[in-house]
């Protein structure tokens, strides 16, 4: 089993490399020219958790808080994010998406969906994709789980 489980994890980081990749250079996605990948990583993280404090988000994203800090200072002047004191530690500011950080993050993720969709059409059966879908709520179960 613990080859497998390499062979699992392997796979997986593949997948998101060339994934990535294939997102980056085939999707011409206007919204894409204003904001980094790094920025729109932080829109998907907030949506996934409603609000985070800015060390909660660069630990996420694996970057020093200052890196979290100018990327926080862009998508607050853009209006994709407000911050608001945490109303049980007013020492913590509590950061979440906007209106319009919600429409920026659903023209991104609607591009990736149709992309993805294009490249796997008539290449997966609807089988594999419900198997597929089945193992990966599992993990993230397992994930969240694990993660509180």
């Amino acid at each position: 089993m613990k080859d497998q489980l390499q062979e699992a994890v392997e796979l997986f980081e593949e997948v998101i490399i060339y994934g990535t990749e294939h997102v980056v250079k085939n999707l011409d996605v206007p919204i894409w020219k204003d904001y980094s990948p790094e920025q729109i990583q932080v829109l998907k993280i907030l949506s996934a958790y409603g609000y985070l404090s800015s060390g909660q988000l660069a630990e996420i994203q694996g970057v020093h808080k200052s890196a979290i800090s100018t990327r926080l200072k862009k998508l607050v002047e853009k209006d994709l994010v407000q911050s608001e004191k945490d109303p049980n530690d007013q020492r913590i500011n509590r950061i979440s998406l906007t209106a319009k950080g919600l429409e920026v993050l659903s023209v991104s993720n609607a591009a990736i969906y149709d992309s993805i969709e294009k490249l796997f059409e008539d290449r997966i059966d609807e089988q594999e994709l419900e198997q597929f879908i089945e193992t990966f709520r599992k993990l993230k179960s397992i994930l969240v789980k694990r993660g509180r």
